[in-house]
């Protein structure tokens, strides 16, 4: 199935992420990122716009091209580009992102049924590159350290990644997890972690969740009985 919403939200970030870009007068300052400039995560999300090019190809053509060379090879051209002048990475950022999109334009309901592979060596299927692209965007939005929070999410998106970091956790949590998606209780609670652990509750709103599984949050806005449990690192 053609991932539709998916592509849509990730056009949605791209502008976002687009505007903020250019209205910073440099690159060269602190990312929110440990040991990254905002050129480094510029130059992340246009080199991630064409590692997901390679994966819509495989998907059209069955042609296997993987994301990236190596994780070497990664690193080496996010650190290659991100002391570019800022227009130069600006032009990137946009040409790459109108490639992304281009790209999944051709594609047939049939080839999002093929199988691809992340760089993490995961197999998923196509309609799943559009989320991936969608997480990049939307988080490095925050990560560029703009002027974005982690309320720029919007609760859709939000509550997406919620369900797909806590999928993540699942295996990888000592102690099960309750979260509740917003401030009330008008939605059913994720649940994750082990089977036989009794879960704890953890609410409020739904991107400041976002923000404290991922740990770009210590969630200061959330609540819990006995105060937030210790959560593993995502990714």
């Amino acid at each position: 199935m053609t991932p539709t919403t998916e592509l849509g939200w990730a056009a949605a970030g791209q502008v976002r992420l687009e505007d903020a870009v250019a209205g910073l007068p440099d690159l060269a300052g602190p990312s929110r990122l440990p040991g990254w400039t905002r050129g480094h995560v510029v130059t992340h999300l246009a080199r991630n716009a064409d590692a997901l090019v390679r994966l819509l190809e495989w998907a059209r053509t069955g042609a296997e091209n993987p994301m990236y060379a190596s994780p070497e090879a990664r690193n080496a051209e996010i650190e290659a580009g991100a002391g570019r002048p800022h227009a130069e990475q600006l032009d990137d950022l946009r040409r790459c992102a109108a490639r992304f999109a281009e790209t999944a334009g051709r594609l047939q309901p049939s080839h999002w049924e093929a199988t691809v592979r992340t760089a993490q060596g995961r197999d998923v299927p196509a309609s799943a590159i559009g989320w991936m692209r969608v997480r990049e965007v939307w988080l490095h939005l925050v990560d560029l350290d703009a002027g974005a929070d982690i309320d720029v999410l919007p609760d859709d998106i939000a509550a997406a990644l919620v369900r797909d970091v806590a999928g993540w956790m699942d295996s990888r949590i000592e102690q099960g997890v309750a979260l509740r998606l917003g401030d009330d209780t008008d939605a059913a609670p994720v649940v994750f972690g082990p089977s036989g652990a009794a879960p704890v509750a953890v609410s409020g709103p739904v991107p400041e969740l976002v923000g404290w599984l991922t740990g770009r949050s210590p969630g200061t806005r959330l609540t819990a009985p006995d105060g937030l449990p210790e959560l593993p690192r995502w990714l």
